[in-house]
């Protein structure tokens, strides 16, 4: 598909500190060794939003960067992209913020927004994302997530964001609400492939596993052996 202008792909990240990311993978990794498997995802997906043709990525930060796992590499791969800080006190109201943000500093963009927790996702997954949104007869795009939320919001007009800044998040049914908020405000909205987030062992062996050439999985298989193994059947994260 022919497109005048692309996106603007949307990172939402948090700086991969120990101690204030994948806490709840604290056991069986330790707060370095969760920070580095955060940091790797975090790589991974600025990379994949860079590689999407037309697009201009923007990382949309919170968090101290210079006590973060893998800070010169990110610093390094963060120059001459657009980074934004993030604003706003409840994560609804940062979505909102960001793509708001976003269509400031680029305007007449689409906006397409990824967190740091599917490390999975390529450049290739982010076009095909992108081709639905800029489809005639679609105003959204969202990807719901095995958990029950979400991983991607694609909106036509980043202003929409505003329909889901009430919507509760980190819930088993955050996407089915966020799905409900787009539809309710009028958006014809295309679901996008499930997949899932980085929230348990279990999962981090599995996105690995899906994504073997990332930095995730290279992390991943860093890690000492049995560390990951031996916890597949832990809770939620």
């Amino acid at each position: 598909m022919t497109r005048d202008v692309g996106p603007a792909i949307l990172v939402l990240a948090k700086a991969p500190e120990p101690g204030r990311v994948k806490t709840r993978l604290c056991p069986p990794l330790s707060p370095a060794q969760s920070a580095d498997l955060a940091a790797a995802a975090l790589l991974d997906s600025i990379t994949a939003a860079s590689g999407v043709p037309g697009a201009r990525p923007v990382v949309v930060m919170t968090g101290t960067l210079h006590r973060a796992a893998r800070r010169d590499e990110i610093t390094a791969t963060l120059a001459g992209l657009t980074v934004l800080t993030q604003r706003g006190g409840t994560l609804g109201e940062r979505i909102s913020a960001a793509h708001a943000d976003a269509a400031t500093a680029l305007p007449g963009r689409r906006t397409l927004q990824i967190g740091m927790d599917t490390p999975q996702v390529d450049a290739d997954l982010l076009r095909d994302a992108d081709d639905a949104l800029a489809h005639p007869g679609v105003d959204a795009v969202l990807g719901p997530a095995v958990d029950g939320g979400w991983w991607a919001l694609g909106l036509r007009r980043p202003s929409d964001a505003a329909l889901v800044v009430d919507v509760p998040t980190s819930r088993d049914d955050t996407g089915a609400r966020t799905l409900d908020a787009l539809r309710a405000g009028g958006l014809r909205v295309h679901l996008l492939p499930e997949l899932s987030d980085v929230d348990t062992a279990a999962d981090a062996v599995a996105v690995a596993a899906a994504a073997p050439r990332s930095r995730f999985a290279a992390a991943v298989a860093a890690l000492p052996t049995g560390t990951l193994d031996l916890h597949l059947t832990g809770g939620r994260s």
